[in-house]
């Protein structure tokens, strides 16, 4: 038996909202620790892993071990009908997912579970030399600066800042925060604008965002609750060419 209860509907609105944007299928897996999914986009330039702690939820129960395959934009419109003081309880039941909503009426929608295409990802074990922890909304408002000169965004670590930067054919913008971390390599990468804006929408799982860096190494972008029972992060791979 499987049943997920959860009293915020953000939660798992603003998980999805993200991965939904960067892969069309997942397996998530569910035992009696909680729920847990790794996927990687069919370009091979994004890798996401979520992971939500059973004591997250309202009541949690997992007597064995499931694996549970939708299609994220399903589940996505399913969830955006889901009222703001709405409790969501999740079952799995004769190859559907089972998603209620409880609030002013009771609300029951059926997903059909589906066959992956693909087996699920390993995530992929790399050491950044760089990481630094910034605002949410700074790096928010930075995506949102960059994005009008460019399609592309050069992010450094330095000692003392982060900054966010393009040069584009009409202008240039730049963007720096100082920040409260040791840093003892200087780093840099270069990314496309438009995947890192896909991560972005999950702007209310945290308040904060970890940002690890290498030169020319993928971008590691990493939300955690404060309370620490859920993580939500995002692997993406640079782009290589040669600043104009």
């Amino acid at each position: 038996m499987f049943k997920a209860e959860l009293s915020d509907s953000n939660i798992l609105k603003t998980s999805f909202d993200a991965i939904s944007s960067i892969v069309d299928e997942v397996e998530i897996q569910t035992d009696s620790e909680g729920m847990r999914l790794d996927a990687l986009d069919r370009s091979h330039i994004t890798f996401v892993h979520l992971e939500l702690k059973s004591d997250l939820f309202d009541e949690f129960i997992c007597d064995v071990p499931e694996k549970i395959n939708i299609d994220t934009e399903e589940f996505m419109k399913v969830l955006k009908r889901a009222k703001s003081r709405d409790k969501v309880i999740l079952s799995v039941d004769e190859g559907n997912l089972i998603i209620t909503f409880e609030g002013e009426a009771t609300r029951t929608f059926k997903i059909r579970l589906i066959d992956m295409e693909y087996d699920t990802p390993v995530p992929p074990q790399l050491e950044h030399p760089t990481s630094v922890q910034i605002p949410f909304s700074l790096l928010k408002d930075s995506i949102n600066d960059i994005d009008i000169f460019s399609d592309k965004i050069l992010l450094k670590i330095d000692s003392e800042r982060f900054t966010a930067s393009a040069d584009g054919e009409f202008g240039d913008a730049s963007i720096e925060y100082i920040h409260a971390e040791k840093v003892n390599e200087e780093v840099k990468s270069l990314f496309s604008l438009d995947k890192i804006r896909e991560m972005l929408k999950a702007d209310r799982f945290s308040n904060v965002a970890e940002i690890s860096l290498g030169n020319d190494m993928p971008l590691l972008l990493s939300l955690e609750m404060v309370t620490g029972d859920g993580e939500l992060s995002f692997l993406l791979a640079p782009r290589l060419e040669t600043e104009d």
